[in-house]
């Protein structure tokens, strides 16, 4: 089974989804493209940090990321005097806790050289700290 690998940037600017589907698509296209027959496979997308998660959403309507985004502020909120770890800040701990209840790595069916995305999805990168980041994300293709 061939693999391919590739590592890419994501820059944030603070808190919030940030979406990254067409970064994919581009990269999947030239994997693709030296395929004879648009291939089937498995892409798994991994984020490398602690700190910030990846999800798959709605990409319609951006209420939707700012609702889920506003959800997880009241869900776990800084500054909360039972947390241990603040030596990196208030927003540290809150970012492990909400990291641990969303996703690291994401799988997703790729069907004749396209991932099956439905209609309304879209995929982010779930930034949980206040400050500007730059996040890697390794993609990964089996076919």
């Amino acid at each position: 089974m061939p693999a391919h690998s590739c590592r890419i940037e994501v820059a944030t600017r603070g808190k919030g989804l940030y979406p990254f589907t067409h970064d994919v698509e581009r990269w999947l296209r030239e994997i693709c493209a030296s395929q004879e027959v648009p291939p089937d496979g498995l892409l798994t997308v991994f984020i490398q940090h602690t700190s910030a998660s990846l999800a798959i959403q709605e990409n319609a309507d951006p209420d939707v990321v700012l609702d889920l985004a506003d959800f997880f502020e009241r869900l776990v909120p800084e500054n909360d005097p039972r947390y241990r770890h603040v030596m990196e800040g208030p927003d540290d701990m809150p970012s492990h806790i909400r990291a641990a209840l969303t996703h690291t790595s994401l799988s997703i069916p790729v069907i004749q050289g396209r991932m099956a995305l439905g209609t309304w999805q879209g995929i982010y990168l779930f930034e949980h700290r206040t400050s500007a980041m730059r996040r890697s994300v390794i993609l990964q293709i089996v076919f």
